[in-house]
C-alpha cells in the first residue's frame, strides 16, 4: 500500500528548506524554485502547499518560532524545577542570541522577514507570524512576575524592561553576525544588564 502522506510533515520539510537557503544565501535568494530543490522535490509539490512566495515565509517564520520556542522550553526544564524569573530571562537570552546554528539561522531569516517586511505592506501586516508579540507576552510575564516578588531594581518598569532586553539581544545578535561581538560576548552584554534590573534571587 502507498505510505500515507503527512501533509504537516511535508509543509515542515518545505519550511526548513526555504530557512537553510535564506540562512545560506540571504532572503533574496528564496525562491519557490530554490526551495523545491533544497528540499528535492517537485516544484510542483511547493506550489500544493504554499501558492506563493508569502506564504512560504511565513509559514518557515512560523516553524522556527515554535522551534524557538521549544529550545526555549528545554532549557528552562532542564533546570529541573519550577524556574524563578531570572532564571526564565536568562534563559531567554541564550536563546535570543545566536549562539548556535539554529539560533542564528531564526535570526538570519526573521532580520531579512523583517526586511522586506518594510516594504512589503502584507508582510508587515503578519510580523514573524506573531511571533514578536507573544515573544513580549512571555518576556513581560517574566519582568512582572520579578516585580510581584519585589525582585526588580527600585524603580523598574516591568514592561519597559521587557522591551528593553528584547531590542538590546535584536541588537546584540546583529553585532554576533557581522562579526563585531563574539556570541559569549553577546551573552555576557546581556546578562550584565539583567543583573542591573534583576539582582540574583535565591531559588525557590
Amino acid at each position: 500500500m502507498p505510505r500515507t502522506v503527512d501533509h504537516d510533515e511535508r509543509r515542515a520539510q518545505l519550511s526548513d528548506a526555504l530557512a537553510r537557503v535564506a540562512a545560506r544565501e540571504g532572503l533574496h535568494a528564496v525562491s519557490m524554485r530554490s526551495v523545491a530543490a533544497e528540499a528535492g522535490v517537485s516544484l510542483r509539490l511547493v506550489q500544493y502547499y504554499f501558492t506563493n512566495k508569502q506564504q512560504l515565509l511565513v509559514g518557515a517564520l512560523r516553524r522556527m518560532e515554535e522551534q524557538s520556542n521549544d529550545r526555549w522550553r528545554t532549557r528552562l526544564a532542564e533546570i529541573g524545577r519550577s524556574p524563578v524569573p531570572r532564571e526564565i530571562l536568562a534563559a531567554f537570552i541564550d536563546e535570543a542570541l545566536p549562539t548556535d546554528a539554529p539560533s542564528r539561522d531564526f535570526y538570519m531569516v526573521s532580520a531579512a522577514f523583517s526586511g522586506l517586511a518594510s516594504t512589503e505592506p502584507a508582510l508587515a501586516a503578519e510580523p514573524l507570524a506573531g511571533g514578536v508579540a507573544r515573544l513580549r507576552e512571555s518576556v513581560a510575564a517574566a519582568f512582572h512576575e520579578a516585580a510581584g516578588l519585589d525582585q526588580l531594581a527600585p524603580g523598574a518598569d516591568p514592561d519597559a524592561e521587557a522591551d528593553g532586553l528584547i531590542a538590546l539581544c535584536n541588537g546584540l545578535s546583529t553585532a554576533v553576525v557581522i562579526g563585531h561581538h563574539t556570541p559569549e560576548r553577546a551573552v555576557d552584554v546581556a546578562r550584565y544588564h539583567l543583573d542591573r534590573v534583576l539582582p540574583t534571587a535565591p531559588s525557590r
